[in-house]
């Protein structure tokens, strides 16, 4: 009898440790987990910059516009997402509009993190789409002449705008909107409002003749409904989850916008 009495003790401290060493996973451990997709990509955007440092063969100098990377850095950094960069090459992108006296600019650039990213870009290779809620083309006149051609940056583009996320865009940044395509083979901009840096503007610039196209004309030619304000004044096309601004001025208004419509996705996925 004690030997049973012994054998069912020992019994039950080894159910007893071996709750406490392999518990169970049940229904109850499992709802407090994210779904794969908001808990890894939500807080990620992708941001495209230039690669090219030359307007044409004017031999000027170019490269990204500071402040349409720093003015919409400022809304969705602020707003808790993390930014990457991507060049068509890699490494160091040139910078133009160097406005110093731009306070959002000088913090970009004070930033050590975010300086270091955008001095050592991500080649298009080393990107995975999956990562990202959103793709946001800074401008600059360089996009006019890598943004385009750029199949493996369009291929990133399709990937994020597919998995139901945002793409972003300013100035000349929509440049590297002109030969995307979705899968089903349709221009991503075809019968959608759009904006970008017009004809009017680059004719104002007298660069009209330099750049290798006109960005307005161009994405009419692609089936963009085409809208816009006056030369040099903000404006900001949104259509469902693609947002695009004119110039320089509306950097930060795209940000805006762009943060807006990752809200209204994320809310749903919030609610649970």
């Amino acid at each position: 009898m004690q030997n049973a009495i012994r054998i069912l003790s020992a019994a039950i401290v080894v159910v007893a440790l071996g709750a406490m060493l392999f518990p169970r996973t049940g229904a109850k451990a499992q709802s407090n987990a994210l779904p794969i997709k908001h808990a890894k990509n939500m807080k990620k955007i992708l941001f495209v910059v230039t690669s090219h440092d030359k307007k044409g063969s004017t031999g000027a100098p170019t490269g990204y516009y500071l402040g349409e990377v720093s003015h919409a850095w400022e809304v969705l950094r602020n707003a808790g997402y993390e930014i990457d960069f991507v060049s068509p090459k890699g490494g160091k992108a040139p910078v133009d509009g160097m406005d110093l006296e731009d306070a959002v600019n000088k913090a970009f650039l004070a930033d050590e993190v975010y300086r270091h990213k955008v001095e050592h870009t991500m080649k298009p290779s080393e990107v995975n789409p999956a990562d990202y809620a959103a793709i946001y083309y800074a401008g600059g006149h360089g996009t006019m002449w890598d943004f385009p051609q750029n199949e493996a940056i369009a291929a990133i583009a399709t990937r994020i705008y597919e998995n139901n996320g945002v793409i972003g865009a300013v100035c000349h940044g929509p440049a590297g909107l002109v030969n995307v395509k979705l899968s089903d083979g349709t221009y991503l901009v075809d019968g959608k409002k759009v904006n970008a840096f017009t004809n009017g503007e680059e004719t104002a610039a007298k660069l009209d003749n330099v750049v290798p196209f006109l960005l307005e004309s161009k994405l009419i030619e692609r089936g963009a409904r085409f809208e816009k304000s006056g030369l040099w004044q903000p404006h900001v096309a949104v259509d469902g989850r693609l947002v695009t601004g004119q110039n320089p001025a509306s950097a930060k208004r795209v940000g805006e916008g762009v943060l807006a419509v990752l809200q209204k996705l994320e809310a749903p996925a919030a609610a649970h």
